[in-house]
């Protein structure tokens, strides 16, 4: 992240970006989009070039020509014509299989021919947007070709989708795979949560401002709440999610990249692995849960028939490719605790699902109740006044809540929300999440990208879950409707610490519900927020 500390970022280095699975959707959806926008943000090397190679029978031409059909699908913004057409005249495609030596011998050529014509310098990064079992198989065939190599001054590098393994041992023998042919700083694991400007601001957030480090940590903190909530279903993913679950689909991976952030210490400065080391430091600090903290501290759903905007929806059995017995979870609530001195005994509370009541990924940050003997006869709806949230998606921004006297001649305590937007106070961004992401892999910087010893960290942590799941199937599934906030064993695991979930939508319409009244209260001698 070292490029952001000057005023002027410094332009992409000049490559080639080769995309295996080049036909798939995220190819168009996300990838493309993104580097339009690098390119209109001044962040492209006009040295660049895009090689896409997938199964599908297309050649340069037809592949460009599909993408000149889609590109105006999935930008969300008017493409300037001139800007399009650079893109285009950069675009190359190779059919193969991925197991065919011949194919990249094909690509070894179509990516000299692209380096030739554009001047790329001879640097390199593959995107593996391909399924799992193929990471290691693309790889070694990369290496025996020569296409990881990094002489004279050229760099290669390697994009990893998730998942990164789909337990602790798979992620071990895939980084071990890896390591064969590429160096730890060839290896990028990309994680698109953190290509999110919110999850980005959290340190700055954190570490730049002197006001909010000395009350982050068990003195004020009561607990933490992490959410990463989605209102559709498992949809065309049926396959995939009945071997995987919501537990291995975001826990390793996304909640704890946020948990992390959330968590770590101040990093000694903003280089890559100062910052990651901290971050694997609160990984470790983990405590392992026991077959019987399972038991007790971890709750599994199935979505059930309901609504999502007034359509009825299916239960998650009845989606195509899903087993109508299906034991395989969509909704994981945790909590967890990590060994430092600086959260000792603060719970952290974690929580994801599919078909829920509202897309939403936020960190709630819940400060402990002040003593409220001052204020025991003054009517307040809740004690637990102050509560910070920063909100990642769909929306994002940082509110906090406090609690203000309402105006009136009596003593009376009323909720205020302070709210920081993005879309209001910065301008409405057309990221895809993923600019960022793609920018440090060209500029060599792998500060958001996880480490081998973080992913295996990940694993570790939910591994006890994983074993006591198998050992004991799921009873009762589907346990909660479509459109609600999941089971009501979720709900019991924070009523047993005499705790809650935060009551997500239904806070912010009750925030500005007082300031609708406070404003009708406006007159000679009134408070005025």
């Amino acid at each position: 992240m070292t490029q952001n500390q000057t005023d002027t970022a410094p332009i992409g280095s000049p490559c080639v970006m080769v995309i295996f699975g080049a036909s798939g959707d995220l190819t168009k959806r996300k990838l493309i989009p993104a580097l339009i926008n690098l390119k209109q943000e001044g962040l492209l090397s006009e040295q660049f070039a895009i090689v896409g190679f997938a199964f599908d029978q297309m050649n340069t031409d037809s592949f460009r020509a599909l993408l000149n059909e889609e590109i105006t699908k999935f930008e969300d913004h008017p493409v300037d014509p001139k800007l399009w057409q650079w893109f285009l005249d950069r675009i190359y495609y190779v059919q193969g299989d991925f197991k065919d030596p011949a194919a990249y011998q094909r690509l070894k050529d179509q990516i000299a021919e692209a380096d030739k014509n554009h001047g790329t310098q001879g640097n390199l990064f593959h995107y593996l947007a391909v399924s799992f079992e193929f990471f290691s198989l693309i790889v070694q065939k990369l290496g025996e070709i020569g296409l990881t190599k990094e002489e004279n001054g050229k760099w290669t590098r390697v994009i990893v989708e998730k998942p990164f393994g789909h337990d602790l041992a798979s992620a071990q023998q895939l980084n071990k795979e890896l390591k064969e042919i590429l160096t730890e700083k060839q290896i990028f694991r990309i994680d698109h949560y953190l290509g999110k400007e919110t999850v980005q601001n959290l340190m700055v957030f954190r570490f730049a401002n002197s006001m909010i480090e000395p009350l982050w940590n068990r003195t004020y903190i009561d607990h933490v709440q992490i959410t990463a909530a989605e209102s559709v279903g498992v949809e065309h993913r049926g396959a995939f999610y009945e071997t995987a679950g919501a537990l291995k689909d975001m826990v390793p991976n996304h909640l704890f990249q946020l948990l992390t952030l959330t968590a770590m210490e101040p990093p000694i400065s903003f280089e890559p692995d100062a910052v990651r080391d901290k971050q694997a430091e609160i990984l470790h600090a983990l405590q392992i849960l026991t077959p019987e903290d399972v038991l007790h501290n971890t709750v599994r759903g199935q979505y059930g028939e309901g609504s999502e905007d007034g359509q009825k929806v299916p239960a998650y059995r009845n989606e195509p490719n899903v087993s109508p017995t299906s034991n395989t979870e969509t909704f994981v609530a945790l909590k967890l605790k990590i060994d430092n001195w600086r959260w000792g005994d603060v719970p952290f509370y974690l929580r994801t699902g599919k078909r829920l009541a509202k897309r939403v990924t936020e960190i709630a940050i819940q400060f402990r109740r002040t003593p409220f003997m001052l204020f025991r006869k003054t009517p307040i709806k809740d004690p637990r006044t102050n509560r910070m949230v920063i909100h990642i998606q769909p929306d994002e921004g940082i509110s906090w809540r406090f609690a203000a006297k309402v105006p009136g001649s009596v003593m009376k305590l009323g909720l205020v929300n302070m709210d920081f937007d993005y879309a209001r106070d910065f301008g409405k961004s057309h990221s895809t999440g993923y600019e960022r992401l793609l920018y440090d892999c060209m500029m060599g910087d792998a500060t958001l990208f996880q480490r081998a010893d973080m992913v295996e960290a990940g694993w570790a942590a939910i591994e006890p879950i994983i074993d006591v799941w198998k050992a004991l199937p799921a009873r009762g599934f589907p346990n909660y409707a479509s459109g609600s906030w999941g089971p009501k064993e979720a709900d019991e695991l924070m009523q047993r610490d005499g705790r809650a979930w935060r009551k997500i939508g239904e806070e912010e319409e009750d925030a500005k519900s007082s300031a609708t009244a406070t404003e009708n209260l406006k007159g000679p001698g009134a408070m005025t927020k």
